[in-house]
Formats: structure tokens, sequence, C-alpha cells
């Protein structure tokens, strides 16, 4: 039988009409809040709403699309196959409060993952609660304070060379800590001023090794030493594990306490507000301290424990970001100890290569062999009465993200490039190329940048003084 086209479209104009009168007399709105006029909703055909919308995607800049050279950040790419496991029901169903009976897989993974990242690091116990490396490092420093309490000692201060890495002193603060600062010398911590700052009120020495310049503190044993005897605690940032993984570890070099980056170390995704995970890993004078709960193995079965006798509490609603620990226990098995020692070996043969092609155009300070990030100076620019970021947005030109520009603060025009254990030589030598050729042009020409680029040169001034938060703020 030939459908009645016609005659189905008008009973579905009478469904509609009727509908719409019943709503009308069961739900009358108020006059002063009806609508007077239908909304304006574009009428467009399927094919171009989706070309509009892959045309925005076009525009934003991500790691799937080009070098990402963020000094400190490591902002490479991340492996789709993690992506893909964590994103099956077995892993995105289960409900945070079903019974620990009906969680064994997924406590035995968590399980399995501390024992890891407690090898790896070279610690006796980890947490994996904390959302963030941040959220570690405030972590870290709530054991460190209840360690010390405990002992009745009032410690008031926590010390950190100029090369801290960029979220350590706003830890340090959001705690109450009074923060002292002490000078490097020649890139690496100064002893002589560590000794000197190290004393009764000390609670904690933050650091990361290698320091946010690339350099490798092989003084590391004897700042343990020196805090230590001023009975302070180590805290290790491990926001660049990534150039020692397989190599050595801050539990070798007597670090107390520390916390995992999963999305800088274990290629979990990095950026866009999370979410994140920042694991902790303390030596075992210190893991009564670790919040609860930790996952616990028992007679080949899984549960958490809350029976820490010095627990500093929860940090976390629930446990952990579940599928971010998944992804970076997956990365973990699938690498093996071989790959993910070759990560570093490539992070830092790909940073030295790098360095060594940029130091021809940009001053490199502090000229040893570097690990896995390295710090250029753009003062050269100020030849052409230019800056680093004047550099940096021309980059954008050639189709390259800018490197982290500016910190840290104790080089002038700073460059901070990381280059990651995933970037090709055909990658890195364009990279070279475009830095080359910058360097070579016009003032005029570097001033006005970026050209090719969604949004042009933003005029700062004009942004400061008078600020707009978001559109909505426009009439």
């Amino acid at each position: 039988m030939t459908p009645n086209y016609r005659q189905a479209r008008y009973d579905e104009e009478l469904l509609i009409e009727k509908a719409e009168k019943r709503e009308v007399e069961d739900n009358p709105l108020p006059e002063s809040i009806a609508r007077n006029e239908a909304p304006k909703i574009p009428d467009l055909p399927t094919h171009k709403i989706v070309r509009y919308f892959n045309r925005l995607s076009h525009m934003n800049y991500g790691i799937d699309t080009g070098f990402y050279p963020l000094g400190s950040c490591t902002m490479k790419y991340n492996p789709k196959y993690t992506e893909k496991l964590a994103s099956l029901p077995e892993a995105t169903t289960p409900h945070p409060y079903q019974p620990e009976e009906c969680s064994q897989g997924i406590l035995e993974i968590m399980w399995e993952l501390q024992q890891l990242l407690a090898d790896l690091g070279g610690m006796d116990s980890v947490s994996l609660q904390p959302a963030a490396g941040a959220h570690g490092e405030i972590t870290g420093l709530m054991i460190a304070h209840q360690y010390h309490k405990d002992r009745g000692e009032e410690r008031n201060e926590v010390i950190m060379p100029d090369t801290a890495h960029g979220t350590n002193p706003a830890s340090v603060s959001m705690l109450g800590y009074d923060l002292v600062e002490i000078p490097s010398k020649n890139g690496c911590v100064d002893l002589e001023a560590l000794e000197e700052a190290a004393g009764e009120d000390t609670a904690a020495f933050m650091i990361t090794n290698p320091n946010t310049l690339g350099l490798f503190e092989t003084d590391a044993c004897q700042m343990a030493e020196i805090v230590h005897d001023a009975g302070g605690l180590l805290y290790y940032d491990g926001a660049n594990l990534n150039a020692i993984m397989g190599k050595t570890t801050p539990g070798a070099m007597n670090f107390d306490i520390m916390h995992f980056n999963l999305h800088k170390t274990f290629s979990t995704p990095h950026g866009g507000g999370g979410p994140g995970s920042g694991p902790v890993g303390v030596t075992e004078k210190v893991s009564s301290y670790l919040p609860v709960p930790v996952v616990k193995e028992e007679d080949g079965k899984y549960k958490f424990d809350y029976d820490l006798e010095n627990s500093i509490g929860r940090v976390k609603g629930f446990y952990g970001n579940w599928l971010v620990l998944l992804k970076a226990y997956v990365y973990i098995l699938h690498e093996g100890k071989n790959g993910l020692e070759s990560a570093t070996e490539r992070a830092v043969l790909n940073s030295n290569y790098l360095r060594k092609k940029l130091e021809k155009h940009l001053d490199l300070p502090y000229g040893e062999l570097r690990k896995h990030e390295f710090v250029l100076s753009g003062k050269k620019m100020k030849d052409k009465d230019l800056k680093t970021k004047d550099l940096a947005k021309r980059l954008l030109d050639y189709g390259y993200h800018a490197p982290t520009i500016y910190f840290p603060q104790l080089v002038d025009e700073a460059l901070m490039i990381e280059p990651t254990e995933t970037e090709s030589k055909e990658t890195l030598d364009g990279f070279a190329e475009a830095i080359s050729s910058i360097m070579e042009e016009e003032k005029e020409l570097i001033e006005e940048a970026p050209k090719n680029t969604a949004v042009g040169r933003v005029d700062e001034t004009k942004a400061i003084r008078d600020s707009v938060l978001s559109y909505m703020m426009r009439e």
C-alpha cells in the first residue's frame, strides 16, 4: 500500500496543535514571562552546521595537531589506546558507592598502580587520591605538617630554590607556611645558602630534580643530609620525573615525600582544566600519615584501608580520578621497564639536540648538558627593540605553539623549551629553522605578529585597563 504522506503530515500537525493547546491549558504562564515571539533559532541544513563546527575545531591548537614545546609542562602526545580502554563500559559505568566486592577489578588495578609508582619513585607507600600535581603538593605538605606536629615541633618554614617548579610557592602559601627562597649557584642549589637557611623552623625543603633549568642537581644527597640534620623533610616535586625515570629515583636521593604527575610522566591528557591526578609517595617513616583510604590486598581480596594511625584524613571525595589512573596504569604496563627508560633517554636526547641547534641563535645561560628541557634567553631580541614575547608570537605564524616564556625568572627574557620524547627529528629541525628565520626578520614584521591566527595581537595595555571578562558583558 502506498503511504499517504499528506495525511501523515496532517495528522502530525494536528497532534502538535493539540499538544500545544493542552500545554497552554494545563500550564498557563503569566503574561510577564510568556514569549511573544518565536525563538530565533537558525534554520540551517546539517552539512552547514557540521562545516561550521569543524572549522572551529581547526582553529584550535592541540598536541594532536602540532608541536607543543611548553617548558615544564611536558606536553607530549598521548597514545589513543589508553583513551580507548578508559572509554570501555567496564571502566565508565561503576558507581563509587557500589560495594567493594563488586569493584574487585578496579581495586586490583589501583593496588597494582600503587606498587608500580612506589617502585618507580623509590618510595614505600603511595596514595592515589590527589587530583592534580598541585593537589599532591598540598597533600605532601599536610603530611609534613602533621609529622612535625606529632613530634611536638612548631616548624613554620619551607625552603625552596629560585629554580623551583611554578606551583610550589603557591602550595606553601596556601598552607600558611613562610617561604624561604634560596639562590642558585651556576644554576643549581647553593649548598652554603641551604645550610644557612635550614634550622629548627624548617618543615621541608621542596625541589624538583632536574630543576626547571633542566640541570640535574648532583648534590641532592648532600642537600638531604643538610635538611635531615636540621630535622626537616625533603619533598620531591615530580614535575620532571620523566627526565630520570628508569635511571634513578627520588628515594635513592633520600627524599621523604614526592608526588607524581600522571599527565606529565605517564601520558594521560594534560590541559583543559582536568581531570588530573597527582599521587603522593612517601617513605616508611611518614607512611602512616597518608590520606585514607589506601587500597590494600588481603588474602587475594582488595579493599579500602582506613586504618592508618596518623592519617591526615581524606583529601578528595571518593577515591582519585579513576579513569586517569587507569590510563597511567595501562601506559606503564604497555611500555614496561625498558620502554619507560627509553622514554627518558629520548626526552633527554631531543632536549639536547634542539638545545644545540638553538644556542646558535639565542643565549644559553648555564652551559652544561641539559636533561629533558632547557631555558634560553631572548635578550638578543633587544637589539631590534623587541622582546621574547615578540619571538613567541611570531612563532605562531610558522605553525608552532610558543614555548613557556619569562619563567624561570632568574633568566633574563627566558624561553623555556621541552621537546618531550614523542617528537621526531624532523619536527625539531623545523622548529629550529623557524627560530633561525625569525631572528633574521625585520622588526616591523615581528612586532605585528601573529598575522595567520584567528586572533591577532592583543593590545595588552587596553586589555588591562578595559578588561572584558566575557562576551556576555558586551551590549
